[in-house]
């Protein structure tokens, strides 16, 4: 009679593989979900033949108690009008159309923006909106 145990062999199971196809899997489903996005909305984008970045011929800016600058200087509202028209006057005899710069911040009155965008394009000058925080 034997009574010694017998040498069994544990199961083992070798899972260095493993984890390599599982990291290929899981950069497949990664890229493979943002390419199959449903809501995407096709635009086609203009594209510029030159650079069209404006020079900031004339800077008018209103801060958060709407007050209203021209080139650092305060101005009155009430001669707002006088002001950039003798301004973009000043540059058209270097430029065919210049441009009036409005740095407004966003707690200013919207009625005062209106007014600087509307007496520059009564003089003909061209108008660039910059809003900040």
């Amino acid at each position: 009679m034997n009574i010694r145990k017998k040498l069994r062999e544990k199961p083992e199971l070798h899972s260095s593989a493993l984890n390599d196809i599982l990291f290929i899997l899981l950069l497949f489903f990664l890229i493979v979900s943002t390419l199959a996005n449903p809501n995407v909305v096709k635009v086609n984008n203009p594209k510029g033949k030159s650079d069209t970045k404006t020079k900031q011929n004339i800077v008018v800016s209103i801060d958060k108690d709407n007050n209203i600058f021209l080139n650092q200087q305060q101005i009155p509202e009430n001669l707002l009008d006088t002001i950039i028209s003798a301004e973009v006057a000043k540059v058209r005899q270097y430029l065919d159309t210049p441009s009036v710069v409005i740095n407004a911040d966003t707690i200013s009155f919207t009625g005062s923006f209106f007014k600087i965008m509307s007496s520059a394009k009564r003089v003909g000058a061209k108008v660039v909106a910059n809003v900040k925080n």
